[in-house]
């Protein structure tokens, strides 16, 4: 008999492609939301990228962006 192991839930999230704009990544990580309202979740989500970066909202293809909120 083996161990088991329990997994536990991850935020959901996406990393950006090359030279990808916050705008067209929330396009693609929430299509079912409206623009406006996606871009801030991403926002919202991910201060550190609009906080800290210069210019600020500026994605590299390192980041990992979250998608949806913190887990509880």
């Amino acid at each position: 008999m083996g161990s088991y192991v329990t997994l536990t839930t991850q935020r959901r999230f996406v990393t950006p492609a090359a030279d990808e704009t916050v705008a067209a990544l929330a396009a693609r990580a929430l299509p079912d939301e409206p623009l406006d309202a996606a871009i801030d979740q991403i926002k919202s989500y991910n201060m550190h990228i609009f906080v800290l970066r210069r210019p600020p909202g500026l994605l590299l293809g390192s980041d990992v962006v979250f998608v949806e909120p913190p887990l509880r």
